[in-house]
């Protein structure tokens, strides 16, 4: 027998299309009993059942008498099944009565698939047993090959399924990450507003928003947030702030009570190693160019002053977004005045680093703010990710990236 040759006859087999793992087994063993250097005479895929402690016949094939459908036999009263899971492939005389009486005299039996946890046991998830002209080592070898390519097949399937699951799995959540942003660009009054977010990974936890309630053309509130998990379960707490968000602004409550309330949601919901920081600035449609905002933990926002360059930062005004369930959130406020902007961001902007491990840092982003500052709200947003993203070219770590710019055009 050619050992390669056999190996990747049943990965052939395996490769059809089937629906079943029980279906991608039976039909390997058809495939194999047509083997003429193979001299099987029958053979039986026996597959373990939990619950009963026992292995039924599922298949069987060969010009053997029939065994009755679905005949079982208990793990604890046949030692070879016990056996199998010490030796993986075993040769010995039938000792089931009502098998002997169908003519198995001796067999040849080897474990598939996955091991399953029973009792004190670890039970092979299937049982294929041959019978053959003659037993000799070299039907050992065989079923050696079979066990080994079969399980790898039904492993292969398994990882193949779980990516495909995990591949719409991850589709809907970027549909859903997707709809928890706005569209980039806004205007609101006398501002233009631009906002962007690259995840680290296919979705993350960063996230922006502009939030206005119904029938109130008065006010605008700016968001920027950033989930302090990764991937999923960053993304799905930001799908979750964002719509607590969403519908908290409906009543038109101050911003300090609206961040407390929001504060104990997230408290309640999450552990506290999954908290959120985050920054809400609402602009009011008037020429004073008032903004309130509350900083909750979150990078400090910049404002670009137009006729000085000078900078301010606008500090914390509260603690981080749900490990603190009785923090009280005050809200300040700055003003903008014609060509003033406000920079809002992530800490994968000024956290990014390069190949030596300097990050990008505040100074390097002011300094970009201050060289475009007569660019639009969208071009300073694309210039400030493009000279990140050249600096960090060559790091390994990385992490999401959100900017959002709100300037004072009028």
């Amino acid at each position: 027998m050619d050992q390669h040759k056999l190996y990747r006859t049943i990965q052939v087999l395996a490769e059809t299309p089937v629906r079943t793992e029980d279906q991608l087994v039976i039909h390997v063993m058809e495939g194999i009993a047509k083997e003429q250097r193979i001299p099987i005479r029958g053979a039986r895929i026996w597959k373990l059942e939990v619950s009963t402690g026992t292995y039924r016949l599922i298949h069987q094939s060969g010009e053997m008498e029939a065994i009755d459908k679905n005949f079982r036999i208990k793990v604890q009263e046949y030692p070879f099944f016990q056996q199998l899971q010490r030796k993986g492939t075993v040769i010995g005389r039938e000792s089931n009565p009502y098998l002997v009486q169908k003519g198995i005299k001796t067999f040849s039996a080897t474990g598939v698939g996955e091991k399953i946890q029973w009792k004190q046991l670890s039970l092979y998830q299937y049982v294929i047993g041959i019978t053959a002209a003659y037993m000799k080592q070299e039907m050992t070898y065989t079923l050696n090959i079979i066990s080994n390519a079969l399980t790898s097949s039904l492993k292969n399937r398994k990882a193949q399924k779980k990516a495909q699951e995990l591949e719409a799995d991850l589709d809907k959540a970027r549909d859903i990450q997707k709809s928890i942003l706005p569209e980039h660009e806004l205007k609101f009054y006398n501002y233009d507003a631009y906002g962007i977010s690259l995840p680290d990974r296919v979705v993350g936890g960063d996230f922006f928003d502009y939030l206005q309630a119904s029938g109130d053309k008065e006010r605008l509130a700016v968001v920027i947030g950033d989930a302090a998990s990764k991937g999923l379960s960053a993304a799905s707490q930001a799908l979750y702030v964002s719509g607590a968000l969403r519908m908290g602004v409906e009543y038109q409550t101050k911003i300090g009570s609206l961040m407390t309330r929001l504060n104990s949601l997230v408290n309640r919901a999450f552990a506290p190693e999954q908290f959120v920081s985050m920054v809400y600035a609402e602009l009011n449609a008037s020429d004073r160019g008032l903004v309130i905002y509350v900083n909750a933990g979150h990078n400090f926002p910049l404002v670009l002053r137009a006729g000085t360059n000078d900078v301010e930062r606008l500090p914390a005004t509260g603690q981080i977004v749900g490990p603190f369930p009785r923090e009280i959130y005050h809200s300040d406020f700055t003003i903008l005045h014609r060509g003033d902007i406000l920079l809002l961001y992530t800490d994968g902007i000024v956290e990014a680093p390069n190949e030596q491990g300097e990050m990008f840092g505040e100074s390097r982003l002011i300094r970009a703010l201050t060289q475009h500052r007569k660019r639009t709200p969208r071009e300073l947003c694309a210039l400030i990710l493009e000279e990140v993203q050249v600096h960090s070219r060559m790091a390994e770590y990385s992490d999401d990236k959100t900017v959002v710019v709100v300037k004072r055009s009028r």
